[in-house]
């Protein structure tokens, strides 16, 4: 088989990239080891810059995003017991978010494929990429028992932080950057709604809170747990209780609860791989790159890079000029570096971490006091937390 973009990973970064590939008249396959159902069964969060959305769209891939997505024009900063509005809209010149699940962008995004009717392998074991570093790159796969080889111009690595991409980059070649921090989220999710109609971020003593939705009647609610905490362990009215108490006092006597249909605890982490190309292998989203949640970055971070990896083949292809492939590791980069520092910020200022002592304790109360009574300071958050320009 031959096609001119190989693409290693159906998630959203993988399918966002094929879909604008094809919109363009670039062929391109998607290859994913597991199945469409696995793929649509992770729940991911949901936090949509605008420049997530223009690219959706552009996509066609944005119909349903508009129809039931929700704009937020703030968020809610809660310690102290009370409320610190962010005003998104006043502080940014009239930009937003949009909160709509990212499960809900995959099916999206895989409906717009099927439309258009290029090509995805599910099922594909042991998926390798090939000589890379040559003219002539290829990807080997086992699919019902049988090798298959693609031959292709490039190949894009969406296949999250522990595919085959990044692991096929030798050593020598690629540095990594982590910080693992001293704790996870337990989340639930639950069909009921939401507490307040914006995201409820909350500081307090017993640890870190979110509020959030996947839509009007679909809530997701998270706390702050050590990693050593097993999902068993936590029984619905036990989460709840919690929950409540790290709220101000009006939201958790508001709070209406259900029984939740997923229960899970992540691990947090920051993580860059340096560069983000290796000759004709790039390496996009969660293969180049991890963020905490505390900022909602993730899902965006994966859209910037096909961003510039898209307009790096279209100037391939259709302009014949190497420059955009040249300058996208340099590009998406500098980017990520200040998503990976806003992300890293906000977890620091909102979570306790074990070492926090009395001093730590008392910058942490500083620094919210600052953020939320300082217009420039409050700007600042709220020109990253809608989005960086691409």
């Amino acid at each position: 088989m031959r096609t001119q973009v190989a693409i290693i990973g159906s998630g959203p970064s993988g399918l966002l990239l094929g879909q604008l590939l094809t919109e363009a008249g670039i062929d391109n396959v998607i290859l994913d080891r597991v199945g469409k159902d696995y793929i649509l069964g992770r729940v991911r969060a949901g936090v949509l810059e605008e420049s997530t959305v223009r690219l959706i769209d552009e996509a066609k891939a944005g119909a349903r995003l508009h129809a039931e997505g929700l704009p937020h024009d703030g968020f809610s900063l809660a310690f102290d017991g009370r409320d610190h509005r962010i005003d998104l809209h006043g502080l940014t010149g009239g930009r937003h978010v949009i909160v709509y699940g990212q499960t809900e962008v995959t099916r999206d995004l895989m409906q717009a494929r099927v439309t258009s009717g290029a090509l995805t392998i599910y099922e594909a074991a042991d998926v390798e990429p090939h000589d890379f570093g040559g003219p002539s790159p290829f990807v080997t796969f086992e699919k019902d028992g049988v090798t298959h080889r693609i031959d292709c111009d490039f190949i894009a690595g969406c296949d999250g932080f522990h595919g085959a991409s990044r692991k096929a980059v030798p050593g020598n070649a690629i540095r990594t950057f982590e910080k693992i921090y001293p704790f996870g989220w337990l989340g639930v999710l639950c069909d009921v709604a939401p507490v307040s109609h914006e995201l409820i971020y909350a500081n307090h003593p017993r640890g870190f809170a979110l509020c959030s939705m996947r839509s009007a009647t679909r809530s997701r609610y998270y706390i702050q747990c050590p990693l050593e905490e097993r999902i068993e362990d936590w029984g619905d009215h036990r989460f709840w209780d919690e929950l409540r108490r790290r709220l101000p006092a009006h939201h958790a006597e508001a709070l209406v609860t259900a029984p939740s249909f997923e229960k899970s605890i992540a691990p947090l982490r920051s993580f860059v791989a340096e560069p983000m190309r290796f000759g004709r292998l790039f390496l996009v989203g969660d293969a180049a790159h991890i963020v905490p949640p505390t900022g909602a970055k993730g899902l965006n971070l994966a859209a910037s890079d096909v961003y510039y990896l898209f307009s790096g083949l279209a100037e391939h292809y259709l302009e014949h000029s190497s420059h955009g492939l040249e300058t996208y590791s340099q590009k998406a980069l500098a980017r990520v570096w200040k998503a990976v520092r806003f992300s890293w910020w906000m977890t620091t200022m909102m979570h306790r971490f074990p070492e926090t002592g009395d001093f730590d304790r008392k910058i942490q109360e500083a620094e919210l006091d600052y953020l939320t009574h300082s217009r420039a300071a409050s700007t600042a958050l709220a020109e990253n937390y809608v989005g960086l320009p691409l």
